[in-house]
């Protein structure tokens, strides 16, 4: 991928963001309001929020609206985290249920300030989905949990059928990007999660566009493989406002096409390539797919 070193670049023609349609937002809006819920959809500015609220699916956002961390690609709120509410995993359950989803993804802010990272609050939700949905898949993306395997273990043993946790970016640029993360750490996780026993199926994601190089993805992409990463997202980042990241390159459609064939060949089980691609986006679908291989 080509390196520039300017601040500003126009956004391609062919890189078009959906109009989110505002009776759906609202209608989403106001159920997760009732019940004091939080979405990444929200939170993180996703582009596909229209397009998912409108399909009523979302991604459960849980132990608050502020994050310990400062990443500067990430439009999630920083600050003072807000208290963990005892209520909640009932709350994103029962809502769950009058969506009728039938893949539920659940993710969460960083919380370093909680002795477990939050491990036990994911655990709850499960638990709190399975009773009520019995019959649904859940996907969990967490956090790294500042390296903890005691964390991981709380989250692994509620059994979600996925556990997501997104690399983000190549190793070079991990102090710019994830100044607060360890690349090793982030595969140690995925590994553990993989040799676990469970039958939780690892997933990992990349943002393109912030300067890595290809050589750089193939290798990060063979690096998640052999920890036994069995399913990948790679989309485009997108800077959510000129105080965080400026977007180095926008990567073209062809590129992820061929960087999406790439993965495959190394042997990912399921990959989704492309410029609106994000961690959750058509997870159900993903699963779906996956389920009858």
């Amino acid at each position: 991928m080509c390196k520039t070193t300017s601040m500003h670049i126009d956004r391609p023609l062919w890189l078009t963001l959906p109009v989110p349609e505002e009776l759906a937002l609202n209608r989403m809006k106001k159920l997760l309001d009732q019940g004091r819920l939080h979405t990444v959809c929200e939170s993180a500015d996703c582009p596909n929020i229209g397009e998912c609220f409108s399909n009523k699916t979302c991604t459960f956002m849980i132990l608050g609206n502020h994050c310990t961390r400062n990443c500067r690609f990430c439009a999630v709120n920083h600050g003072i985290p807000d208290a963990v509410d005892e209520n909640e995993p009932h709350m994103l359950a029962a809502t769950a249920k009058h969506l009728g989803l039938k893949h539920v993804v659940i993710t969460s802010v960083t919380r370093d300030d909680l002795c477990d990272g939050g491990a036990s609050q994911f655990a709850a939700a499960i638990g709190a989905v399975r009773e009520q949905l019995p019959k649904v898949s859940i996907e969990v993306l967490i956090p790294d949990f500042r390296g903890s395997m005691e964390a991981l273990q709380t989250v692994l043993q509620a059994t979600p059928n996925i556990l997501n946790h997104n690399i983000e970016t190549v190793p070079r640029l991990y102090s710019v990007v994830r100044p607060q993360a360890v690349y090793s750490r982030s595969l140690e996780l995925l590994h553990r999660t993989s040799q676990a026993g469970f039958g939780i199926l690892p997933k990992s994601g990349l943002m393109l566009g912030l300067g890595e190089e290809i050589s750089e993805v193939i290798q990060v992409m063979k690096d998640l493989y052999t920890a036994g990463c069995k399913m990948l997202t790679l989309g485009q980042y997108l800077s959510p406002s000129p105080a965080h990241l400026p977007v180095v390159e926008y990567i073209h459609p062809d590129i992820f096409k061929s960087l999406e064939q790439e993965a495959k060949k190394i042997g990912f089980s399921h990959v989704s390539a492309g410029p609106m691609v994000r961690s959750s986006y058509h997870a159900g679908y993903s699963f779906a797919e996956l389920s009858q291989v």
